[in-house]
């Protein structure tokens, strides 16, 4: 996750609370999007951007989680996601996230 994604989702905790904000991830592959969760709820395992040691604690999904599926447009789905629910493991990405979220995660959805 680059630097500017990591100082939004800092900024948009701190100005919200984290109790209300959901992080919503599409990596394509779920070692990165592992990482990504982490960042978000754990703080960043690199310790080089705004969340390093930052313990945010962030509910964080994949697109593909099922909790998230339910609350999309079908239409927009079809149009924007489904293509690629075609040829990724859907179910690998949202466990590798799960895990994570399970782990660290301090507030919930």
């Amino acid at each position: 996750m680059d630097l500017q994604n990591q100082q939004r989702i800092k900024d948009a905790a701190e100005k919200f609370g984290g109790e209300n904000v959901v992080v919503i991830l599409g990596s394509s592959d779920a070692e990165g999007a592992e990482i990504y969760a982490e960042t978000v709820s754990n703080g960043d395992p690199t310790y080089a951007g705004p969340l390093a040691g930052v313990q945010l604690g962030l509910p964080v999904y994949h697109i593909f989680d099922d909790v998230i599926r339910k609350e999309c447009d079908p239409v927009a789905w079809d149009d924007q996601i489904n293509m690629m629910e075609m040829v990724l493991d859907t179910d690998k990405l949202a466990s590798a996230v799960k895990g994570i979220r399970d782990q660290f995660s301090k507030f919930a959805i």
